[in-house]
């Protein structure tokens, strides 16, 4: 079967594409690497497509799609700050872009679309853990255009048939996360500030909790997304999680004890948009789907430290 990663050159996506080349699947990958690194895909680069393209581009959409079963729509501008920052391009790659391959597997005759979604569509819902008939309350440009595609994905599953499904991501980690760029990851950031002997800093208080996610429970959840019964397929939105919730601060220790030193840390003011916790209900991806956490956080923080490790270098 052939499928098609967009934003297949990010982080989440690159990992997700080798997952689906590991179960024999035929990958293509769309990205016009405005966040994806090609180093991403170079030890796979002889086993798939690439098409250096942006979702926005119905043409060069298409020209990926042809042929395709499944579509994991990964590609987005993605960061809170960013949004904050500027956010009709924001609007314009993740609303415009979803917009732009919901229409294009109709056309096409595609099977099902799955999207990644985001915790961020909470916002700073008072109830935890988080489920997903909550009502969204989106803090941020990048939350508000994350939570209008995840309607888009229910409308085309409504109005045309299209198996759709919805998968909000709970704070992802892990290898390829790039700890660089003008708005990184709190782990890579983290992380890559440690091993430079940097201070680390935290907006905020450092109190503000998160449900860390490791890749590869990401790339399974998609997985078991695409072989889900048509009838889950539905537009509806699955947490994905691991059920627990770690600081900031509590990441700080972490680090230190995995990598043996200590770590100047600098507070500095919390930023508009973020929001102070989040703890995900996973059940309904558990019942929708069988997902359940392949990795859980300490083991994930651990593995990733040790790509870290091996990899800052070449990543700078």
């Amino acid at each position: 079967m052939r499928y098609l990663i967009t934003g297949g050159a990010g982080f989440i996506g690159s990992n997700l594409a080798r997952y689906v080349l590991a179960r024999d699947g035929e990958v293509v990958v769309l990205d016009n690497f405005a966040t994806g690194r090609r180093d991403n895909l170079e030890s796979i680069l002889d086993r798939i497509v690439l098409i250096d393209g942006d979702v926005r581009d119905r043409s060069a959409v298409l020209r990926a799609m042809e042929g395709c079963s499944v579509v994991f729509h990964e590609g987005a501008l993605g960061s809170v700050p960013r949004s904050v920052a500027d956010p009709l391009t924001s609007h314009d790659v993740n609303v415009n872009g979803t917009l732009t391959v919901l229409e294009s597997a109709r056309e096409l005759g595609v099977k099902r679309v799955v999207f990644a979604a985001s915790s961020s569509t909470y916002g700073d819902q008072p109830l935890s853990p988080k489920q997903e008939d909550m009502i969204p309350l989106p803090k941020s440009p990048y939350a508000a255009s994350k939570t209008a595609c995840e309607h888009y994905m229910r409308v085309y599953a409504a109005a045309y048939g299209l198996e759709t499904l919805s998968l909000r991501y709970f704070n992802v980690f892990g290898p390829r996360q790039d700890p660089f760029g003008d708005y990184p990851a709190v782990i890579p950031a983290f992380a890559s500030s440690i091993l430079q002997g940097q201070p680390l800093t935290i907006y905020g208080d450092g109190e503000q909790s998160r449900d860390f996610c490791h890749i590869d429970n990401v790339c399974e959840a998609n997985w078991l997304a695409s072989v889900a019964p048509a009838d889950h397929c539905d537009g509806r939105a699955l947490n994905i999680a691991c059920g627990r919730s770690t600081t900031l601060n509590q990441i700080v220790v972490k680090l230190q004890a995995l990598l043996e030193t200590e770590a100047e840390t600098i507070y500095e003011d919390a930023r508009p948009g973020d929001v102070k916790h989040s703890l995900a209900d996973v059940s309904r991806a558990q019942e929708s789907i069988g997902y359940e956490p392949l990795v859980e956080f300490d083991e994930g923080l651990a593995n990733t430290i040790h790509w870290y490790r091996d990899n800052l270098g070449r990543l700078a």
